[in-house]
């Protein structure tokens, strides 16, 4: 142990009587063992926020949404389609076994929300109550309308983080009121706010529920005012059995709401579990795309090494004649120059290591995507480098041990 010891501190003295020159080749080994660091800490970050924004979305879920269009195209469509209704949800509830619960949603056309300390623009949503367990909220006080508000039509509300802290800044908002429209709702809860802060996925918009406004549903249809050509509902989503395949289930929904609708394609299917596949699969090609700089980065840092160690041989010709003369083996002067290769490839790794994850938080902070920290990526990268410090230290090894004694005592 002390043996190797000895030839790496021999190494790094080596290396610092050339330090302009060793620099220049750390800085492959920096730049590409950085890239590799980067590339898997912003792919890990970009997965991360998949499963959270699918979670969401619930990848067991199937989701209906309503198509809008503008009063003339929607008299047309209301000869033929009444749009999505709670009569498509219990026609999906009881004719289709694989469908485990259900949860809908309606948006109401807003004129006035305020509160006694605020006012708003939130979206207002009517919504089952399911739709909480269904898109994964969490609440920070309060609690969830049940399903008694709903047969009460109770007049309860819950809000998201940013609609709690517009209507009522600096303060508690539970058992406060807020008015929407000519309604007075007393709020009962309040959302904690999201991990993310995105509303989209795939072009697909999700989220948002920390700018809304949740009531019943029921007492948003009856209660509050809306359009007569409306559909009853402008979203269902539909919790599908485990061992069920989503696009399986998705073509019986499909036909099912077709048949009901009079073969209108006036509503748009989204399937959570289609669009974290083809999520994947984007997220592969970029993975391998980055790799691919990646090594070649690797790959000139390994060249730059080889050169380095080149050109030490020939400057230490007459050093290599003197030990073997004596009595230094071949195999000590290979060892003493693979030292020298791993050695530089070691220190260029670490600090390639420490570039990676500054530079990785650089490109999240100015592009805003999602940066996540893996143990697995600092060694994978530490030990890559080190493969190719080695494998492209050997080439020069063998040719130093390779010398003739007395023709590299005569050398100039």
């Amino acid at each position: 142990m002390s043996k190797y010891l000895s030839l790496i501190l021999d190494a790094v003295e080596e290396l610092s009587a050339q330090k302009l020159r060793t620099f220049l080749t750390l800085l492959g080994m920096i730049f590409g063992v950085g890239a590799v660091i980067a590339m898997l800490n912003i792919g890990k970050g970009a997965e991360n926020e998949a499963l959270k924004l699918i979670d969401s979305m619930g990848v067991n879920n199937i989701i209906v949404e309503g198509k809008d269009y503008d009063s003339d195209e929607l008299t047309e469509i209301r000869e033929e389609s009444l749009g999505l209704s709670m009569g498509d949800v219990n026609a999906a509830v009881n004719t289709l076994p694989f469908v485990e619960d259900y949860s809908a949603s309606k948006k109401v056309k807003i004129h006035d929300i305020y509160s006694d300390t605020g006012k708003s623009s939130a979206e207002v949503l009517g919504i089952t109550p399911s739709y909480y367990k269904h898109a994964n909220l969490t609440l920070k006080s309060g609690r969830f309308p049940d399903q008694q508000d709903e047969i009460r039509l109770a007049q309860v509300a819950v809000l998201g983080a940013d609609a709690a802290a517009e209507l009522f800044p600096d303060i508690d908002a539970l058992d406060k009121y807020v008015k929407v429209n000519h309604l007075w709702l007393k709020i009962v809860g309040v959302l904690a706010a999201p991990d993310n802060s995105k509303d989209e996925f795939q072009g697909v918009r999700i989220g948002g529920d920390r700018y809304r406004i949740f009531l019943p549903l029921a007492t948003a249809t009856k209660k509050l005012k809306n359009d007569n050509l409306a559909a009853e509902l402008d979203s269902i989503k539909l919790s599908i059995a485990k061992d069920t395949d989503p696009m399986v289930a998705s073509k019986a929904i499909q036909q099912l709401i077709s048949m009901r609708h009079g073969g209108l394609d006036d509503y748009t299917l989204i399937i959570p579990a289609a669009l974290l596949k083809q999520q994947k699969q984007t997220q592969d090609i970029f993975n391998i795309v980055m790799a691919c700089v990646a090594g070649i980065s690797l790959l000139v840092g390994g060249i730059g090494i080889m050169n380095i160690m080149l050109a030490n041989v020939m400057e230490r010709t007459k050093e290599i004649g003197l030990l073997r003369a004596v009595g230094a083996t071949r195999e000590d002067i290979k060892l003493q120059f693979l030292a020298e290769s791993f050695t530089i490839s070691v220190i260029g790794g670490v600090l390639g290591v420490m570039f990676g994850l500054i530079l990785s938080e650089v490109i999240g902070f100015y592009s805003g995507w999602a940066v996540s920290w893996s143990l697995t990526a600092i060694i994978l990268s530490l030990s890559i480098c080190m493969l190719v410090g080695v494998g492209f230290g050997v080439f020069p090894a063998i040719k130093a041990s390779k010398l003739n004694p007395i023709e590299a005592l005569h050398s100039d």
